[in-house]
């Protein structure tokens, strides 16, 4: 009994992300968020395993590679650390003026950064699927330019809808908060279902894109994330059109 106590909040805050309440503050956005997160992890299999030691979403270790190109440590380059850097920040620099025009209406804050980010993400696919050998400079570095672009503009737009422990690039955070935030640790142990779920939406894209990358085609990650931003796109279209109190902005 004591077990299923403890397990209940977590599948019913599990099952309120996935399916949440319309009159919840974020509305619908936490399913998109899941699903961008996946987005996340798809893209970073990508760039970790088919264009060198970089990140294209996770700029922690993209400094850290840095130190380690550095100290020449064997496996970094300073040059790809640097070229991700850049282009995540001018891709968060373009979602935060997209969100900031569009900020009246948070589904259209949503529905313009995905636009732009399913077509940096296409592009990058048929970059990758055309261009070879992918560690090669010439497709190298438009790669880790496209993708860097494309996911800073996610985060940037995450940052700007601020729905909590779903900021689809950073799990640090989430992870601290389920040890920090338990009843074990003295807190009150909420959210921990949308946490969890955040961290598993990571995992299933990574896992699915280093399969794939492993046992199928390089380029096959980008076309499910493209695929996957395509149905997240869709959807934020309709989301333009809603009135509920979840739109305004925070």
């Amino acid at each position: 009994m004591p077990i299923m106590e403890a397990v209940r909040p977590v599948v019913r805050d599990a099952r309120a992300t996935v399916l949440p309440d319309p009159a919840d503050r974020h509305g619908p956005l936490p399913p998109v968020m899941l699903a961008l997160t996946v987005v996340t992890g798809l893209v970073d299999a990508f760039s970790y395993l088919t264009l060198g030691h970089v990140f294209v979403a996770n700029m922690t270790g993209n400094v850290v590679f840095s130190g380690f190109a550095i100290a020449g440590a064997a496996g970094f380059s300073l040059a790809a650390s640097l070229a991700a850097l850049a282009a995540f920040g001018a891709g968060a620099l373009l979602g935060g003026r997209s969100a900031h025009r569009c900020r009246a209406h948070r589904g259209r804050v949503l529905h313009v950064a995905l636009v732009l980010e399913t077509v940096l993400v296409l592009a990058a696919y048929v970059v990758a699927r055309y261009d070879a050998p992918l560690g090669a400079a010439g497709a190298r570095y438009p790669l880790i330019a496209l993708l860097g672009l494309a996911l800073g503009i996610q985060n940037a737009t995450a940052r700007a809808l601020a729905v909590p422990d779903l900021t689809t690039t950073v799990l640090t955070m989430t992870i601290t908060g389920i040890a920090s935030d338990s009843r074990a640790a003295g807190g009150p142990g909420g959210r921990t279902g949308r946490r969890a779920l955040s961290i598993l939406a990571m995992f299933t894209g990574a896992l699915v894109g280093a399969c794939a990358v492993r046992f199928g085609d390089p380029s096959l990650p980008l076309l499910l994330g493209t695929l996957l931003l395509a149905g997240c796109t869709l959807t934020a279209f309709t989301l333009t059109r809603s009135d509920g109190s979840w739109t305004d902005p925070l």
